[in-house]
């Protein structure tokens, strides 16, 4: 009795194994799954080389030749002088490799030639206050439009009475939204039909923006939305 009770476990696990999966229905076949191929790594040995000091641009820096604010707060601050502050000393720092910042931008900041607001020409966008920091006091985003399309963001906040430079970002900004301490940037894609969107939130340990997450969305249509789908042309 024990060998036949053996014999027919053993039919029906061989009968399961070659069968397929099992359902309410019963056994079923898959069929072909095809072969797994682990993916292939391309010029595994080559790697790119660390950036030097001073070539990170998530990296916070004071932007230099600026007043203290005791207050702790942008608000009230001149945002042209410290974009064009921060853009002049980028751009010494970069000494024209674009890693920092597009060689244009500086170019671009003489068109700015009225106090306040820069004049009708001037390519830096109006000035946006708020709390990303998350410390009660506002703090200032900035965006140079370089060429039409491409454009360099920055975030500014004030660290121990210094401006301090938080993010810094080129992108082409289909979108720039804020919700609480967090600054999402939406771009377009090479897919006409989905944009990528960057979230950044504050980092108390590296004391910056830091990229949180990036995803993909769909571009909403034109009727239901403000913000449509951009051109397929990247």
């Amino acid at each position: 009795m024990r060998a036949a009770s053996l014999a027919l476990a053993l039919a029906l696990t061989t009968a399961a194994t070659t069968t397929g999966c099992a359902d309410v229905e019963g056994l079923q076949s898959e069929g072909d799954l095809g072969e797994v191929n682990a993916p292939l790594t391309l010029w595994g040995n080559i790697h790119p080389s660390p950036p030097t000091p001073g070539e990170r641009p998530g990296e916070a820096a004071p932007v230099p030749g600026l007043p203290r604010v005791p207050g702790g707060s942008m608000r009230g601050v001149d945002a042209l002088s410290v974009v064009r502050a921060d853009i002049t000393s980028a751009a010494r720092q970069d000494a024209g490799t674009g890693r920092l910042l597009d060689p244009r931008a500086v170019q671009r900041l003489k068109l700015c030639t009225q106090p306040v607001d820069g004049g009708p020409d001037c390519p830096v966008r109006p000035p946006v206050l708020h709390d990303l920091t998350d410390d009660g006091k506002d703090d200032l985003i900035a965006a140079v439009d370089i060429d039409g399309r491409l454009s360099e963001l920055r975030v500014y906040t004030v660290r121990d009475g210094t401006i301090t430079r938080v993010l810094s970002r080129r992108g082409v900004l289909e979108g720039v939204e804020v919700a609480a301490a967090h600054l999402a940037v939406r771009e377009p894609t090479s897919n006409p039909s989905l944009v990528s969107i960057s979230e950044y939130v504050w980092d108390p340990g590296s004391g910056t923006m830091a990229l949180a997450a990036l995803t993909l969305d769909e571009c909403p249509a034109l009727k239901e939305s403000a913000t449509p789908c951009p051109p397929s042309e990247i």
